[in-house]
């Protein structure tokens, strides 16, 4: 989907209707927006110090609140401890992940660019305090979890729409005709058929779908011998209907003499399950007390709109040009989510 497509979208609320009095609500993640903008933007003030990950946050922000126009925007984090739940069902879960240097030019060290991380992330935080968005985060809760809660108790009407912003596949399996999903790494718009039309599946049975195959980069194991190419051709009901997990147990109890691998799920259905339940964001791991706190922010009547405050933030970290027009690139994007509150 394209930025034309995303317009019509937005404002075909009815047939020949531009009424868009749904609610837009923009979710994005925080940490991957930031790490995408760490890596590609190699920009250092004039005192020296790196401030690509800061600059290109903002900017990335400011983009997605101008292409999605939203009403209201939520900045969600990974909190402290966030793998531990699902470390607990699957304790190799994103461990041992190769720690590379994205900035040689910049940093002498590994030690040195993570410093520089931690240290933008909490600007981060300060310069968001001053505009009229959400921040979120839960200790022992991932991102993931947060974002897919807030995706279904924030729509409340069939007009609103949701559109979460992040690289991270995990969230495909969110998509419905009120969720779009867009991949920066990609700089697409995944609606319903967006996705259909790539993997050829409903996004419902995305979860099934990385289940089988795994999550390297999570260390989560799939089912040997299975790759993209040759997942539909041995299960093509994942074609057809929207599937549980005990559904791919029947398939392949019917099926097991046929091929290995059909075997090969049966006799690694605890393993599959582990899988399944980590990587599963229609169940989130939290609790009643999370959704409460979560609950809370969002009713919370305490959106911020300061933009001088904003403006001494970026002129103490030297930011220069990084934002054109700063003064009217805050009122474009920002003021407006004011009147909305």
């Amino acid at each position: 989907m394209n930025k034309k497509d995303l317009l019509k979208l937005l404002t075909n609320t009815k047939e020949n209707d531009t009424d868009m009095s749904g609610r837009r609500i923009l979710l994005l993640d925080g940490l991957n927006l930031f790490f995408r903008n760490f890596a590609m933007l190699n920009m250092v003030n004039p005192d020296g110090v790196h401030v690509g990950g800061l600059g290109g946050f903002f900017r990335s922000l400011g983009a997605m609140i101008r292409q999605t126009n939203p009403t209201e925007v939520y900045v969600v984090f990974d909190g402290v401890g966030s793998t531990t739940n699902r470390k607990n069902i699957i304790p190799e879960y994103k461990s041992g992940r190769n720690v590379t240097r994205v900035n040689w030019e910049v940093f002498d060290d590994i030690e040195e660019e993570d410093t520089s991380k931690i240290e933008q992330i909490v600007r981060i935080i300060h310069y968001l305090k001053t505009l009229p968005v959400k921040t979120m985060s839960l200790n022992k809760a991932e991102a993931d979890d947060i974002i897919a809660y807030l995706s279904t108790t924030l729509p409340k009407q069939p007009e609103d729409k949701v559109f979460i912003v992040s690289s991270d596949k995990d969230f495909l399996q969110l998509i419905s005709n009120q969720v779009i999903v867009y991949r920066p790494i990609e700089k697409k718009y995944y609606t319903e058929e967006v996705f259909k039309s790539k993997y050829k599946i409903s996004p419902k049975n995305f979860i099934l779908y990385k289940t089988l195959l795994g999550d390297q980069s999570d260390k989560i194991k799939g089912i040997k011998g299975l790759g993209e190419k040759g997942l539909l051709k041995k299960f093509p009901e994942l074609k057809e209907d929207i599937i549980s997990f005990d559904d791919l147990l029947k398939i392949c109890e019917g099926k097991f003499k046929d091929h290995v691998v059909y075997a090969r799920v049966l006799l690694g259905v605890s393993d599959l399950e582990k899988s399944y339940k980590v990587m599963d964001l229609s169940n989130p791991m939290l609790d009643e007390n999370d959704k409460k706190y979560l609950d809370k922010i969002v009713a919370a009547d305490d959106l911020n709109y300061l933009p001088k405050e904003f403006t001494s933030l970026y002129n103490e970290d030297k930011l220069g040009g990084m934002i054109r027009n700063l003064d009217y690139w805050l009122d474009e994007n920002f003021k407006k989510l004011v009147i909305n509150k």
